[in-house]
């Protein structure tokens, strides 16, 4: 039986907590090779432990033999199936996995009682916000339900908020890459400016046909530029169209590398793939089809000539080289300049940064870096730095003009700079509640504890606010008064200090008629730190 890593303990944990404290759906996020199917698997295990009845949804058959064969390898389980011919109507299995593509129709579905399944584990969420998922699952409306998904982007998690009712647990990208789960990630922009500007979008993307169109004429270029970067490595290209995957093997084969192609007509797929692992091809040219259901731990380079302005496509595309493997020292990850003006495109930066200020920056270091290969944990540090910089001094100006106006309370973006909460700064709600606008008690209590509540404009930004203040509280931490007291008089960063340090700084000042005593420098003042004590409640000043 597999043991669970630490992280999907605390994932498998976190989803039944969240179903025992009285949230049917939630959702579990975890990024490509971070092992999501092993995770669920041991939380249908232990639900069938319950006396529960398990159904497994995906929308492929590979992803459904996947699931059970993960189940009954991790946890000896043996699983029924709900596929086309194949019923799980009788069987005594407690699990089933569930073809989409099957259940979605009336008939079907009219073979089981509403309560049939006490829970629903939908693999690949990101999908299940289509009709075909809905009918399932409104058919069968006591089950818990858990979505399970590579990190999504911002739009992503507001349509899924539409379907679930929480954030179980999220395990990121850069934590997995810190904790030696994954592979290190390095980026290399390649200086070959392609033209995006002609490119249309159907359905929230680019056209393949009309990315097709304007790729072409790069393809030997593109090939060239491999031939320095590529040569001794595993790699994986991600294209279009069919018709291109195939031209541009033709072409990488005519350059020196053993290259192959597959999509979803090839009689041979299987036998090309394990070939590819096996070493007789170095590269492996595909249409998107293998963005999901597929696992080779040693490809070591990913080339995106499929441009995309979904993030979840994007992680997904480089994901299938994050896995680890003997002798494997990090995954490079080939860049190109595309050119585009009128849309969002996911480049490097959009694996790790969470904030677009930050990842705008970040690809603009790496432009500057062309042809050289950059670690993306250490670019998204230098870049984050630089807009904090940014940000301080834009702060700087607000706070001036905020002098003039006399505020008696904390500005929440003056409160989010100063403790450095780039969680507060970034937030976006993305369930139906977080939405709604601040309740007058939420609003009550921020401006008690020393906040401007007008400038928080959803109840999931001010619950946040409020969570952070009683943790500070409880950390004795600065609370918001004094946040405001000693950085309008110059200090910085007073919101990483502890409450007695700027207790006591603050009674030096009172004692000097409120004035900063002449052997402070409040720009570069760095408190000491005290022994002891902590925020009682008890010291307040106006």
């Amino acid at each position: 039986m597999v043991e669970l890593r630490p992280y999907q303990q605390e994932a498998m944990s976190a989803v039944l907590n969240e179903w025992d404290s009285g949230n049917s759906k939630t959702l579990l996020v975890l990024p490509t090779g971070c092992g999501k199917t092993i995770v669920f698997a041991k939380i249908a295990e232990e639900c069938v432990a319950r006396g529960k009845r398990v159904l497994i949804l995906a929308h492929r058959a590979e992803l459904l033999e996947q699931a059970a064969d993960k189940i009954h390898k991790s946890t000896g389980l043996l699983c029924a199936t709900e596929k086309a011919e194949e019923s799980c109507i009788g069987s005594w299995y407690r699990i089933v996995v569930g073809s989409v593509q099957t259940l979605m129709w009336e008939k079907r579905l009219a073979g089981f009682d509403h309560s049939f399944f006490d829970t629903i584990i939908i693999d690949e969420a990101h999908h299940c916000i289509s009709d075909s998922y809905q009918t399932i699952l409104n058919y069968f409306p006591y089950a818990n339900v858990l979505g399970v998904t590579a990190t999504p982007d911002r739009g992503d998690m507001k349509n899924l908020g539409q379907v679930f009712d929480s954030l179980a647990y999220e395990y990121t990208l850069p934590r997995a890459i810190k904790e030696g789960y994954l592979s290190p990630i390095k980026a290399v922009t390649i200086p070959l400016d392609l033209d995006l500007t002609g490119v249309s979008t159907q359905a929230g993307d680019f056209k393949a046909s009309d990315i097709d169109t304007a790729l072409d004429p790069y393809l030997y270029q593109i090939a060239d530029e491999m031939i320095h970067y590529c040569s001794d490595r595993k790699t994986v290209v991600f294209l279009p169209l069919v018709k291109t995957s195939q031209k541009f093997r033709d072409i990488l084969n005519s350059k020196g590398f053993r290259a192959a192609e597959v999509n979803g007509n090839s009689p041979d797929r299987a036998e090309i793939l394990k070939d590819y692992e096996d070493g007789k091809y170095n590269v492996l040219c595909n249409s998107m089809l293998l963005t999901e259901g597929w696992d080779c731990p040693s490809v070591d380079c990913i080339i995106v000539l499929r441009p995309t302005k979904v993030r979840g496509l994007y992680c997904q595309m480089v994901g299938r080289g994050t896995r680890l493997a003997p002798g494997k020292k990090e995954l490079l990850l080939l860049d190109f300049l595309w050119h585009t003006e009128r849309h969002e495109l996911c480049r490097p930066a959009h694996l790790i940064c969470t904030d677009e200020a930050v990842a705008k920056k970040m690809t603009e270091m790496l432009a500057d870096e062309a042809g050289c290969a950059v670690d993306i944990e250490a670019a998204e540090r230098s870049a984050s730095e630089d807009v904090v910089a940014e940000r301080e001094e834009a702060l700087a100006q607000k706070l001036a003009q905020m002098k003039k106006r006399k505020r008696a309370l904390v500005d929440p973006l003056q409160y989010e700079m100063s403790i450095q909460a780039a969680d507060l700064a970034n937030y976006v709600p993305a369930f139906g509640w977080e939405c709604k606008a601040p309740t007058d008690k939420q609003k009550a209590r921020l401006e008690s504890l020393g906040i401007f509540p007008d400038e928080i404009d959803s109840a999931g930004k001010a619950k946040l606010i409020l969570d952070r203040l009683d943790k500070r509280r409880i950390e004795g931490l600065t609370t918001p008064k004094q946040i405001r007291l000693l950085e309008n008089m110059g200090f910085k960063h007073v919101g990483t200090w502890q409450f007695e340090a700027a207790k006591k700084l603050i009674g030096r000042i009172a004692a000097n008629g409120w004035r900063v005593p002449g052997s402070i420098n409040p720009s570069d003042y760095i408190p000491e730190i005290p022994t002891g004590g902590g925020y009682d409640g008890t010291f307040e000043f106006t």
